[in-house]
């Protein structure tokens, strides 16, 4: 496998390609010109908060800095395009009506393949799925059920883009899902929509935009929702899940506590934590949601704090790709605690219970490079670990 360029490795040929020095640059971006130099040689990981100040910056995309990680580009690109062709067709499904037990059987491997984090496989089946969930929904105009289904495939399809750094496709993902949401009234199908749709504005770094619709989604719901059921808790939890994210990237600490007071009150109302529409919520995943936004707000003592317990008593209600994200985010808190052998462990983890996750996730490979270039391969594992990212060869 060859090398792949990291982030800081792309900061510095974009930002000499532009004929910036780094104190200009730095300047531009609000950051210190120390952190800037250190995350370009690899000394300090680039977040995605700082990632979005260099983009805007130097007037590039965001995934012009975060690269294309992931591995077994042929057969990848492949699949991409065939899922980028089904998406393109919407109104034109190449696949007959399949029988309803099969569908529903297919559109729930999907979101398992999606909740476990194993995108290849996903990648395998969504087209042929996109098609027949399409071709099943126009058979049967105005079935609320048959569109929820399309809805919940081209979620699916969402994710995959996402995490596969595909962020054009991952736009036209969402607005076919929007189009699908809103063939019938179906508000939960419109939440996952939004939920989607607000992450598309996440990834490009635009987090104020990405609150607005949030903010928004909720105001929408609120109207239609006449008393909280599982149903209102589950949705509008989910919305305020990832307001924290936004907000919290955004340094907006009162609106993160808004968001995560109103989070806990929701998960107050759930048993257990449920996957339902590709979402997950509950007490748990907030609580993950939560120690992340301490890292994203400055924190990384308190989410190291959080961590710890987790790392020794898992939650069990949660998907492989919710664990991984959180080994992810404890080990991102590790590092800037400085406490690298804690930061190892945490990614040694998240390999064993997500592996595509901890292969393509940005933070994964930031904070591999890093403790790559301060231990170089001195730590077996974490060369290993750094191979199977494409930072070593």
């Amino acid at each position: 496998m060859d090398s792949t360029p990291a982030p800081g490795e792309n900061i510095a040929v974009l930002r000499k390609a532009r004929g910036l020095g780094q104190a200009k640059l730095a300047r531009l971006a609000g950051i210190s010109v120390s952190l800037l130099s250190k995350i370009e040689v690899g000394l300090r990981p680039a977040t995605p908060p700082v990632v979005a100040a260099l983009s805007k910056a130097m007037k590039v995309p965001t995934q012009r800095i975060y690269g294309q990680p992931f591995l077994g580009p042929s057969e990848q690109s492949d699949l991409l395009n065939d899922l980028r062709g089904a998406v393109r067709r919407h109104t034109l499904p190449k696949e007959d009506v399949p029988r309803p037990s099969q569908l529903a059987a297919d559109v729930d491997k999907a979101m398992r393949l999606r909740s476990e984090a194993r995108y290849l496989e996903l990648l395998e089946m969504l087209p042929r799925l996109l098609d027949q969930a399409t071709a099943t929904a126009l058979s049967a105009p105005g079935e609320t059920g048959a569109w929820s289904q399309v809805a919940d495939v081209y979620g699916c399809a969402y994710a995959a883009a996402h995490r596969l750094a595909q962020p054009d496709l991952a736009d036209m993902i969402v607005a076919r899902q929007s189009w699908a949401a809103h063939q019938t009234w179906n508000p939960e199908a419109e939440v996952a929509t939004a939920w989607n749709l607000a992450g598309t504005y996440q990834s490009a770094g635009q987090y104020d935009d990405g609150l607005a619709i949030v903010d928004q989604a909720i105001v929408k719901y609120e109207r239609m929702s006449e008393s909280v059921t599982m149903a209102t808790a589950l949705s509008l939890g989910s919305l305020h899940l990832r307001g924290v994210v936004l907000a919290s990237r955004h340094k907006d600490k009162s609106a993160t506590a808004d968001h995560l007071k109103m989070a806990k009150r929701y998960a107050e109302q759930i048993p257990t934590d449920v996957l339902w529409h590709n979402l997950t919520f509950g007490a748990e995943n907030t609580a993950l949601y939560e120690l992340a936004a301490h890292v994203e707000l400055g924190k990384p003592t308190q989410a190291a704090e959080m961590g710890d317990p987790l790392m020794q008593s898992p939650p069990t209600t949660l998907a492989p790709s919710r664990l991984g994200r959180m080994y992810i985010d404890i080990a991102r808190a590790k590092l800037d605690v400085k406490d690298h052998t804690g930061a190892e462990e945490a990614l040694t983890r998240a390999f064993k219970v997500s592996p595509q996750m901890a292969e393509l996730h940005p933070m994964s490979r930031e904070v591999i490079r890093v403790l790559f270039v301060l231990h170089q391969r001195a730590r077996p594992v974490l060369l290993a670990m750094a191979k199977r990212t494409g930072l070593a060869v």
